[in-house]
């Protein structure tokens, strides 16, 4: 349980302080290279979910944000194993770490733009929180794959 709530901590504590150094410091669109073309910083106010979908569905991405941190602390006892613990963890700080933006910023209350400012080559631009959600992504599949559940105990195989 420490870790899971250590990982969401650290998640949220990061990507809003980072968002606000963001918003101080960068100009809204402008490409500031930090790896030539390959990795930048670019501030951009997102209100739909990764790379820029669903904008019009805001107030449901919001509470289905909320419905996932809900079901990850309802769940998060039964954690006994360390990978989906931090993975969990992870998967709450990065969903809870972009609903405070849709819950503070403009327009307003469960419609807020998500501050996103990392530029992917242009692919695409995400923060802290959608890092944070990737990773938590891998190890969940990785766990999965590998036949441990979040109990920490094995799957049997099918015969």
């Amino acid at each position: 349980m420490g870790l899971f709530i250590a990982a969401a901590s650290v998640v949220v504590l990061v990507d809003q302080a980072s968002k606000l150094l963001a918003l101080s410091r960068l100009v809204e669109g402008e490409y500031v290279p930090l790896i030539g073309d390959l990795l930048g910083l670019r501030l951009v106010f997102n209100p739909g979910a990764a790379l820029g979908t669903a904008a019009g569905y805001t107030i449901l991405l919001s509470l289905v944000a909320v419905a996932v941190a809900g079901t990850l602390i309802f769940i998060a006892g039964r954690l006994h194993d360390r990978w989906w613990a931090l993975g969990l963890g992870l998967f709450l700080g990065g969903a809870v770490g972009n609903l405070v933006d849709r819950l503070v910023r403009e327009p307003g209350f469960l419609r807020g733009h998500v501050v996103d400012f990392i530029d992917y080559n242009g692919f695409f631009v995400g923060n802290i929180a959608d890092l944070a959600l990737t990773i938590a992504a891998i190890i969940v599949v990785v766990r999965s794959w590998q036949g441990i559940k979040f109990d920490g105990t094995r799957e049997e195989s099918a015969k």
